[in-house]
């Protein structure tokens, strides 16, 4: 399963960003025309003479209108918040019409969807990426789930008020937002359930259901990425992710080392000396890994 592509798939139209950013091309966005009335032939130019194709720079121009909404409505969920903000004013400070505005989104609702689909795309694909890695393939759970936690934290901690955004500003918004941050759960949830049967085929883990496990998971997840939003100054994005690994880890049955540091170090290769699964939940020690 991809859950990435599943979520472009599945994803309301048009929550992405430009291609140049993290999302999908802006929706309504075309291919340039393949119209010969666009093309030199008939119009007295030569081919080094002939000016973008209309619907390029159409593209183009609505891409850098998408991309200024997008900033700026950023810039004022976290300044006013969200519900004080209203499309009138995110209009007027972007220097872009009403009208231009409804060009590129059904209303303030979908705006704000395609905020937090940045950020929630850029941390599955982190996670992913990292998973990829043959390292982190042949690692023990431990070091996976240290390597892909800490890559997650790293990608949606990398702008904080992108992080604002989509771990506060969207909660109790409405229902199209809601169902939107339903399908991402639900996407985390099939990836994190795959993550422990994979953790239960190596004899890492008992084997149980995991599914309220980890809809409990992604919901201190939230909790805590939320609480480091608020609180940016307090403690790191590492640390935070740490904190992550423990809980994830418990989850799993699995302790952490034995000087209460996460086995694997980001590495995706175990530390020696990692401590050995908690016998009383059933799994074996990690001799050998």
């Amino acid at each position: 399963m991809d859950p990435v592509r599943k979520s472009r798939d599945t994803s309301p139209a048009g929550t992405g960003r430009s291609q140049a950013r993290t999302g999908p091309p802006p929706a309504g966005a075309r291919p340039p025309s393949a119209d010969p009335g666009t093309s030199s032939a008939g119009t007295g130019q030569s081919s080094g003479d002939t000016p973008p194709a209309p619907d390029r720079t159409s593209q183009a121009r609505r891409a850098r209108r998408r991309e200024r909404l997008l900033t700026t409505a950023t810039e004022l969920f976290i300044t006013r918040g969200y519900p004080a903000t209203s499309i009138e004013r995110i209009c007027v400070t972007a220097r872009v019409s009403i009208r231009a505005f409804y060009e590129e989104f059904e209303g303030r609702e979908a705006l704000l969807i395609a905020l937090h689909n940045d950020v929630a795309r850029a941390g599955m694909e982190a996670a992913l990426t990292v998973l990829s890695d043959p390292a982190t393939e042949s690692a023990d759970t431990r070091a996976r789930i240290t390597a892909l936690t800490r890559a997650y934290v790293d990608a949606v901690t990398a702008d904080p008020a992108a992080t604002r955004i989509a771990f506060i500003e969207v909660v109790g918004v409405g229902r199209a937002v809601e169902e939107h941050r339903l399908l991402w759960r639900g996407l985390w949830t099939d990836f994190l359930i795959g993550e422990a049967e994979r953790a239960v085929e190596r004899g890492e883990a008992v084997r149980r259901d995991y599914t309220l496990a980890m809809v409990a998971l992604i919901g201190a997840v939230n909790e805590l990425v939320g609480h480091w939003a608020r609180n940016t100054g307090m403690f790191s994005p590492l640390m935070l992710a740490d904190e992550l690994v423990h809980h994830a880890l418990a989850v799993l049955g699995l302790s952490a080392a034995p000087d209460g540091a996460v086995a694997g170090g980001g590495s995706g290769v175990p530390v020696d000396g990692a401590a050995p699964v908690d016998g009383a939940r059933g799994g074996p020690a990690d001799e050998g890994e």
